[in-house]
């Protein structure tokens, strides 16, 4: 028991990581081109100049967790693989119709600007089909016929807990890079897309705890069973709108260690706390969530791997990050704190 409670939890780091990398790296994207005609705040260039370096060190994390399910959880890998096919397929569509216009959008400067519109539009339309996967785990939408599972898209679409996870997941796209731009433009002294930022924070981050309201509501009649459960967990969802007004306060009030700044705001505060926020969410949904991969059907416990293969993955997992996780730190160390980088102009 203790093996297949380390896998899932490897397996929960995972998607928690890259949840929070992507949805700022697919925002970032959008930005970039609702301000592309703005070019005196600068909005978009510091948009741009977040997500050149950052989103091929994204993209890292969701070859690892699609690695890790195959490896750790084989049987739930085929089932997930059977009903995820069509909504599958459309979110690996996506991702290389977004990579490539990116690395394109670079080269081929005379075509900037629909290049940018395309990764910007894809970039929007990709969380929404990721987060698809969590409703869909529910069991409400799936059909059996003769043990075989498949997805039914018309419960699927006409579900509005569905609707609710693609709006939160739009949503917290939006304010989590909001958030992270706006630290990112203070660190460039980039005012003026500072502002920018800081604004839609404000502006998004209520909607996003609206829609994460939603979800509960919605989440009361299509799966009551996860309901229930996370209900059992109510003292953490408190500690994680109180974390949400901590982010309210990153977001309104100027820096009180910094005298005589009047400068509103403290981005970086709001970034930490809903970063702790989503953990806490996260948590309490994954426990909520288990012992069941994908319901009723599919548990961590029958669809583990061999004991042995885990001890061994897992063993190649704690040397990989023992060698990587230094140089990630090393990575944003830098991106956050160049000065030569940062302050580029253009």
């Amino acid at each position: 028991m203790a093996d297949v409670l380390i896998a899932i939890t490897v397996l929960w780091g995972f998607v928690f990581i890259y949840a929070v990398m992507a949805t700022m790296d697919f925002g970032a994207g959008f930005w970039s081109m609702v301000y592309i005609n703005r070019e005196k705040t600068k909005a978009t260039n510091i948009a741009n100049r977040y997500l050149s370096p950052t989103w091929e060190v994204t993209n890292t994390f969701i070859v690892a967790l699609v690695i890790a399910v195959y490896s750790l959880f084989p049987a739930a890998a085929y089932t997930l693989g059977t009903i995820l096919l069509i909504p599958g397929s459309m979110i690996l569509l996506l991702l290389a119709l977004r990579s490539a216009f990116l690395v394109f959008s670079n080269i081929a400067t005379e075509y900037k600007k629909p290049l940018t519109y395309i990764s910007g539009i894809t970039g929007i339309l990709i969380p929404g089909l990721l987060i698809s996967v969590l409703p869909i785990t529910h069991g409400d939408y799936l059909v059996y016929t003769n043990g075989v599972p498949s997805l039914s898209l018309e419960k699927l679409f006409t579900s509005p807990n569905e609707y609710a996870f693609i709006g939160f997941a739009i949503t917290s796209s939006l304010f989590l890079s909001s958030l992270l731009l706006a630290d990112y433009s203070k660190a460039s002294r980039e005012m003026e897309a500072y502002k920018v930022y800081l604004r839609d924070g404000m502006i998004l981050g209520p909607i996003s705890l609206i829609m994460a309201f939603l979800i509960m509501f919605t989440l009361r009649n299509e799966a009551n069973w996860l309901y229930t459960r996370m209900m059992e967990d109510f003292h953490l969802l408190l500690i994680s709108v109180g974390f949400f007004i901590i982010v309210g306060i990153g977001l309104y009030f100027p820096n009180p260690f910094k005298k005589g700044e009047k400068l509103r705001g403290m981005p970086r505060l709001s970034v930490i706390a809903v970063t702790i926020q989503y953990l806490i969410a996260s948590y309490v949904y994954g426990k909520a969530h288990l012992p069941y991969i994908v319901y009723p059907e599919v548990t961590i416990q029958n669809s583990f791997t061999d004991p042995n293969s885990f001890r061994a993955v897992f063993i190649t997992y704690i040397i990989g990050f023992a060698i990587l996780f230094p140089g990630f730190i090393y990575f944003w160390s830098l991106f956050m704190n160049d000065k030569r980088y940062l302050r580029q102009k253009g």
